[in-house]
């Protein structure tokens, strides 16, 4: 099944991990997100089959519920996910700390 993770939309493949990273199953996660309860875990399901992807407003709500910036659910960059997932834990020093780091290695 490993192999079937990587023919999904990288938006699907991001929903999952994040989602399970979270401890959440599909119809908490859509209840917390906003939607009807009667079709949370449906719609979540189709989200991460890659058979549908949300409105970006709908994207931004389940970014919220699950803590990570909504870049980290469209990005197909491995590193820069990895990033994403640790940028809301830090505080703003920290973020700011990083950012001169980048720039100074990169002038």
């Amino acid at each position: 099944m490993a192999g079937r993770t990587t023919e999904h939309p990288v938006f699907a493949r991001r929903l999952t991990q994040a989602r399970e990273l979270a401890g959440l199953s599909q119809k908490q996660l859509g209840i917390l997100a906003g939607l009807d309860p009667a079709v949370a875990s449906p719609r979540i399901n189709q989200y991460e089959r890659g058979k549908h992807e949300p409105q970006f407003k709908t994207a931004k709500q389940l970014a919220d519920v699950l803590g990570v910036p909504e870049a980290f659910l469209y990005t197909e960059d491995e590193l820069l996910a990895k990033l994403l997932l640790k940028w809301n834990t830090l505080t703003i020093r920290q973020k700011k700390n990083i950012l001169k780091g980048i720039e100074q290695a990169s002038a």
